[in-house]
């Protein structure tokens, strides 16, 4: 069913966006396709261990990836599938939009404020705050993170990673997806 929640909380910009990401996020969809998980080396391998088992990351190498999106009252819900097993679920909830708002993406018990930069049509989040259990974290203590999506040759790009100042990269995964049927 299409939404407007988030064309409304993107306004006159929402434009901006890529026409297959626009059409994901009115109409909400499923993508699929191969990504490759990585982890870092050494103490940042270690690191991003832990990190990959708290969010229910699969382990290193390739995995298919299904995300379905939809939307109701509560806001956008994603529902990320590693090789039909592992699930990540998050709801985003708008407040306010672009100019002077962010989103609240709710995965378990954290919750992080992200607002999005439009960068060539793609998609591309920035986190402004961290809460666990509803007690604010310091930026410090929480790793940098890097997401976005892209339209690349018909297909949808998708990159999530974490990394930490001096370690580098702790888990990171990439690869290219393509619309699929919603799931039920």
């Amino acid at each position: 069913m299409p939404s407007t929640i988030v064309k409304d909380w993107f306004g006159c910009q929402f434009t901006d966006l890529h026409p297959m990401l626009q059409q994901l996020h009115i109409r909400g969809g499923r993508l699929v396709g191969e990504v490759t998980l990585a982890r870092g080396s050494g103490f940042a391998g270690l690191v991003g261990r832990r990190l990959a088992r708290k969010m229910n990351l699969p382990e290193p190498g390739a995995h298919r990836l299904a995300v379905d999106i939809s939307h109701d009252a509560d806001g956008l819900h994603w529902r990320r599938s590693f090789n039909g097993t592992n699930r990540v679920d998050s709801l985003f909830r708008p407040v306010g939009n672009i100019g002077q708002g962010y989103w609240i993406e709710e995965t378990g018990p954290l919750s992080m404020q992200l607002t999005v930069d439009i960068i060539d049509g793609g998609w591309f989040w920035r986190c402004l705050g961290v809460k666990f259990l509803g007690v604010p974290v310091p930026r410090w203590l929480i790793p940098d993170s890097r997401a976005y999506k892209v339209i690349e040759a018909g297909k949808y790009r998708f990159h999530v990673e974490f990394s930490l100042p001096i370690l580098g990269s702790l888990v990171s995964y990439s690869g290219l997806l393509t619309a699929g049927h919603a799931a039920p």
